[in-house]
Parts: structure tokens; sequence; C-alpha cells
């Protein structure tokens, strides 16, 4: 296992609160960050051909958006604290890619806020940071 910490970001207050927990961490212990967005979509949607290419390339938009307003700040808002940061953003269910991507890049622990910005969904569905914590292969810190 390697030094990398892979950190669930989503624009939240939670998320930056985590973040700042992550740089603190690594600044201790010369750890490296993943930081992580990921984009949730339904797989229960049903599309013509059409509504499919028209939704790969809203994907591909969004994917740009975020990582030119979200993950690209917070890279260089590590970087003047001193620490390295790599990036991945996706689209899909969060808990399953987040383990999967714990599992690729042998990561060493999950930091992510307790709340993020769900909303009503967390409270019918139940929460992402308390499904990871169920499922994960490695250390989940939930930062309040």
């Amino acid at each position: 296992m390697n030094n990398l910490v892979l950190v669930a970001v989503d624009g939240s207050d939670g998320g930056q609160r985590a973040l700042d927990y992550a740089i603190s961490r690594a600044l201790n212990s010369g750890a490296t960050l993943l930081l992580t967005h990921i984009i949730e979509w339904s797989p229960y949607s049903f599309h013509t051909n059409e509504e499919l290419a028209e939704r790969h390339s809203r994907r591909e938009d969004e994917l740009d958006r975020a990582s030119d307003q979200l993950l690209k700040p917070m890279v260089a808002y590590c970087e003047s604290k001193g620490v390295s940061a790599d990036t991945n953003i996706a689209h899909g269910n969060i808990v399953d890619i987040i383990n999967q991507q714990s599992k690729e890049r042998d990561v060493a622990q999950i930091v992510m806020g307790r709340r993020g910005v769900s909303g009503i969904k967390t409270l019918l569905f139940g929460s992402v940071a308390a499904n990871l914590v169920q499922s994960s292969q490695v250390p989940v810190t939930i930062v309040p």
C-alpha cells in the first residue's frame, strides 16, 4: 500500500473541511492526495439513440466544467499548502467508483465530509458516507 489518500470532494463546506483535514494529515505523513469528484447519474434512465448521444456530450461538458471550476482550484490550493495532489473525475455511482479507485490506485485511506451537496435524497436513500464506511476495504475518515 502506498501513501496515497483519496479525498472525496464535491464543492460543499463539508468537502472543504475534509480537504483541509487531509492536507494537514498529508503534511505530517508526506502523503499525496487524490482529489476525487463523482458526478452521480442514474442507471435507470432510458433514452433514444439521439438522447444518448446528447447525454454523452453533456457528460463531457460536465466533466470539463467540474475539472476547471472545482478540481484545478483545489489542486492549486493543495500545492499552496505544500501538498502534492492528483485528480480523478467520473460519472456514476459515487460509492462504487470511490471503492474502485481506492482498489485500483492502492490508496491507504479515504477522507470525506459527513455531509455533501446531496440534500433530501440523502434522507430518503442513506448517505454516501455511511454506505462507503460499510463497503470500503480501506480506512474511511469522515470529517464533520
